[in-house]
């Protein structure tokens, strides 16, 4: 059987994939047909529903729920891993509110964040996460959110950090930030689903054991082609939550529902979230 799966290009998600994609583990009988995107495409693409099984960020999963379920195994959970809302200079707080502010998807758990944090800021511009603090730098925009590699490069450019919303959101609640996700559509066969989270368990944990193994398909997908940067960003975005949830992660996921469906960002969910362990 062959589904459809889609990931970003980014280190942590090539890292995870790499063995189930080119069959260095048992993937049970199952093939996968690769689709490559950035975080809002693949959000796009999950209202879709053209994908058997996808990354996609928090924030569009709770808007999906109907459509797919929540895989305990490839997330990307921690701690101090939030996305960071940098500028060309110090700027107050108080005058976030009043910033034109770039960031990479309405959808993102990134744009979430800010939400909960400034929901005053309503200036905002949507762009490929990569080309964020370009706009930034030529001054398209007051400032801009970042996620992925590029909380490793922002202060190279000369960028500032107005305000990390990982460490907004740990200091709120006390619990790891739920950034994305692995959803698999809901009508396939449960004896699938399953099967499809042990393999992407067992990836992970294969990962981890060869970490040489993946290299290459990580550095061809790379936006920042610096090993010792992609390193960072595997360590930070790969922990112990993407080999499996467990208690704590579920109930951090379950916060970010609680807190946004408060807020009315995202609808009242109707549909259980999270993988049964029945079968």
């Amino acid at each position: 059987m062959k589904l459809t799966l889609g990931f970003s290009p980014c280190p942590n998600d090539t890292f995870i994939f790499d063995a189930m994609i080119h069959g260095r583990i048992d993937t049970e009988g199952l093939e996968f047909e690769l689709f490559l995107g950035d975080v809002e495409e693949l959000n796009r693409r999950a209202g879709l529903a053209d994908l058997d099984i996808t990354k996609l960020s928090y924030h569009a999963y709770a808007h999906l729920t109907e459509k797919y379920i929540l895989l305990d195994a490839g997330s990307a959970l921690g701690n101090n891993c939030g996305p960071l809302l940098i500028g060309k200079s110090s700027i107050p707080h108080e005058h976030i509110p009043n910033l034109k502010i770039a960031i990479p998807g309405k959808l993102t758990t990134a744009n979430f964040l800010l939400s909960l944090a400034f929901p005053a800021a309503t200036q905002k511009v949507e762009m490929l996460f990569s080309e964020i603090e370009t706009a930034v730098i030529n001054g398209v925009v007051d400032a801009g959110l970042i996620i992925h590699e590029n909380r490793f490069t922002y202060m190279d450019k000369g960028l500032v950090k107005l305000i990390d919303l990982g460490e907004y959101w740990e200091q709120s609640t006390g619990m790891p930030i739920p950034l994305g996700g692995i959803v698999i559509k809901r009508s396939l066969p449960e004896s699938i689903i399953h099967k499809v989270n042990r393999i992407i368990r067992r990836s992970v944990e294969y990962a981890w054991d060869n970490p040489a193994a993946s290299e290459s398909f990580i550095a061809q997908h790379a936006q920042e082609m610096d090993p010792a940067v992609r390193r960072q960003h595997i360590d930070l975005y790969v922990n112990h939550f993407s080999a499996d949830l467990g208690a704590q992660g579920r109930a951090a996921v379950e916060h970010l529902f609680k807190v946004a469906e408060e807020k009315k960002i995202i609808p009242t969910q109707k549909q259980a979230i999270f993988l049964s362990f029945t079968a």
